[in-house]
């Protein structure tokens, strides 16, 4: 496994802040997914610090702190470089909103550890070790109160303590232990495992915020088939999506979401998700209603929502029309802004089919329109001309961009032309 070439800023501002604290006689650690992204040889995203100083005096030995965070211990410190995240180290009382403390003390890092959600990150780094024990390759000595170390090199995501205490604390742990255990290449601890199936429903009662950007966030990342598959395999799917009845129609696997590239949207991976999940219906009206409990379920924007709904309608098009459409008709669907997602989850199912329109569509694109040319008549044309707008505009420029499309007409002056033929038909 790789480790980083050389510390990034962020570790460079986290260890300045880290050796500022210890200089005035606190302890202080890197704290969290930064210490084991760094073991697992991957660079940190960003390095938080854990430290015995309070909110008060951190913000007294940093004074341009942002005190966003300060009631649950946390305050923001920009020292010489990126933000950095310092939280005093303290234990949790209550979690009565399934989201965040009511209140919390002040404790040690034996206590800061244990409150943590895994193993894996709970565990802490102290930079400026000197050498013994286990090191990081960027320097350091870890410190391991949990037994994050063993997981972290057998590959088990393993909840703290009690999982089903774990979980009752934060509903949304059983999402995030699906997309930590995909994104890391680990299998979640028996136990762990088992605590999420039994609790699954409770993941109902999350904010749906919280839940559609957990889900963006596993989509968002290469691992995104293996976390659907987590998803499935812990029950989590029916919460997630706010299916009331049991997803009969899941298959095997998740190879609509294998099969899209890196660069699709949020929106395309959701409907390659729904496929995977034998959530596609027939019908616009029944799409239309299962992409609106998706949007509901997940809070999705606008543009999500569109192209989710832009994509399955596609699929079926592709399925149902595209065979008996003419000319104008396909290269109108091809030059959808989602059609090569779209062909791409129908030719998981329909892989024949997909390549003969691959070649159907190379081969428009090189007739002399093309796939999407501009039009040569617009409405100001037809203003022009002395038409007065209305719903005779969209058949004749229908007629004519398709005419343009089939290559009837190859010139600006014949769409012209067509367009006063239809107008005056129309006025007949």
């Amino acid at each position: 496994m790789t480790t980083p070439a050389a510390p990034t800023p962020d570790r460079h501002a986290a260890v300045a802040i880290v050796r500022i604290l210890r200089d005035a006689g606190h302890v202080a650690y890197f704290a969290g997914g930064c210490v084991r992204d760094e073991l697992l040889g991957v660079t940190p995203e960003d390095y938080d610090v854990a430290t015995d100083a309070t909110p008060d005096r951190v913000v007294t030995l940093f004074p341009k702190s942002g005190e966003v965070g300060k009631s649950f211990g946390v305050v923001i410190v920009k020292h010489g470089g990126p933000v950095v995240e310092v939280a005093t180290f303290r234990a949790d009382g209550l979690y009565t909103d399934r989201r965040r403390p009511d209140s919390v003390r002040f404790s040690t890092p034996a206590e800061d550890a244990a409150r943590r959600d895994f193993t894996v990150n709970a565990l802490f780094l102290d930079p400026l070790g000197a050498e013994g024990g286990v090191q990081s390759s960027l320097g350091g000595t870890v410190i391991d109160l949990v037994g994050g170390l063993k997981d972290l090199s057998t590959k088990i995501l393993r909840a703290v303590g009690d999982p089903a205490k774990r979980l009752a604390e934060d509903h949304l742990r059983a999402l995030r232990a699906a997309r930590l255990a995909a994104k890391l290449g680990f299998v979640i601890e028996a136990g762990t495992a088992e605590a999420i199936r039994a609790h699954a429903t409770d993941l109902r009662g999350v904010s749906r915020e919280r839940v559609g950007e957990e889900v963006r966030r596993m989509v968002s990342h290469p691992t995104r088939a293996r976390a659907a598959q987590f998803v499935r395999d812990l029950g989590l799917a029916g919460p997630v999506f706010m299916q009331t009845n049991e997803l009969s129609g899941s298959r095997a696997g998740t190879p609509h979401l294998a099969a899209l590239g890196p660069r699709a949207s949020v929106g395309t991976y959701l409907a390659g998700w729904a496929m995977d999940l034998g959530e596609v219906v027939e019908g616009d009206a029944a799409r239309a209603e299962l992409c609106a409990r998706w949007r509901r379920a997940l809070c999705l924007s606008n543009d999500e929502h569109e192209a989710m709904r832009a994509v399955l309608r596609l699929v079926a098009g592709l399925r149902d029309d595209w065979r008996r459409l003419g000319v104008a008709g396909r290269k109108r669907l091809a030059a959808q802004p989602c059609f090569a997602d779209a062909l791409c989850l129908f030719g998981v199912e329909k892989p024949v089919m997909a390549t003969e329109i691959a070649a159907d569509v190379a081969s428009l694109a090189s007739t002399r329109s093309g796939l999407a040319p501009t039009p040569w008549v617009t409405g100001d044309d037809l203003v022009a001309m002395g038409k007065t707008p209305g719903p005779e505009f969209k058949r004749i420029l229908d007629a004519v961009y398709d005419a343009q499309l089939e290559d009837r007409i190859v010139t600006p002056e014949e769409g012209r032309e067509l367009a006063r033929r239809l107008g005056v038909q129309s006025a007949e």
